[in-house]
């Protein structure tokens, strides 16, 4: 099978945590799987963007990004979030390969727009180019890529890594895309989390404001890939990411199953 699974920005924070999902990535390649990984890094980002003076904007989830803000993102999160990652996976016993959307032309983008708003640097993904990917499985890597994108204008421009998760496992038929995050799943207005959500349902709990901030982004992507054909879609909490090697043959107590309706 073909799994993409990103990984939240929180969760390459905790070390003891992105030991565990680098272990259960391991472990779900070396059964036979073509597992692409895509990071975010959201934290890493702030926190390099607040030491140079520069202070985070976000709108529906998504960072406002200015020139200097986009160069800042391209260093960090290309570098050295894609290369640590690179090396974790490394370490757990597998080669990896870190891209970001520039290399070969794998992922394209243009400016998102956003009505009311001017977003900046801000792209969505408008083609993906997979042989990239399938000649890293060829040689039995995992692709490890970053949420950055080239445009037709030759600017880099970031893209939220959800987005870019959902249109990686769109453009690669992936069977199962699988977000690895810091919450427990999708919750309802009682804070209960709900196991099984429809795309149907998204809509509501959006206008009813159950759902905000960064969930608004990771709920589009996931509604995305399931209607351009991925099999199957998780959220999931990157501290129980040891339940990645069973999503096919058992029945999980955790997270979100988002299925199309």
């Amino acid at each position: 099978m073909k799994i993409v699974v990103k990984i939240g920005g929180a969760a390459l924070e905790n070390q003891s945590t992105l030991r565990k999902c680098v272990r259960s990535i391991v472990e779900l390649a070396g059964d036979g799987h073509r597992v692409a990984v895509v990071h975010g890094g959201g934290s890493a980002l702030t926190r390099a963007l607040k030491l140079l003076g520069k202070k985070s904007e976000f709108i529906n989830g998504l960072r406002v990004t200015d020139a200097e803000t986009r160069d800042i993102a391209l260093m960090v999160l290309a570098g050295i979030v894609n290369k640590s990652l690179v090396a974790a996976l490394g370490a757990a016993g597998l080669p990896a390969v870190g891209l970001c959307g520039g290399d070969g032309m794998a992922f394209r983008a243009r400016k998102k727009h956003m009505p009311g708003y001017d977003l900046g640097f801000v792209g969505e993904i408008c083609s993906v180019e997979p042989r990239w990917m399938e000649a890293i499985w060829g040689e039995g890597g995992i692709p490890v890529l970053s949420p950055v994108a080239l445009g037709s204008d030759g600017e880099y421009y970031n893209i939220n890594a959800d987005e870019m998760a959902a249109a990686c496992a769109a453009a690669c038929h992936a069977d199962t895309l699988i977000f690895l995050t810091d919450v427990a799943g999708v919750k309802d207005a009682g804070g209960a989390v709900i196991p099984y959500l429809s795309t149907k349902e998204v809509g509501a709990l959006v206008a009813d404001a159950v759902v905000a901030g960064g969930m608004l982004p990771k709920l589009e992507a996931c509604s995305h890939a399931l209607h351009k054909g991925v099999g199957r879609v998780r959220i999931l909490p990157a501290a129980q990411a040891e339940e990645l090697s069973q999503f096919y043959f058992a029945k999980l107590s955790c997270g979100t199953e988002v299925i199309c309706a």
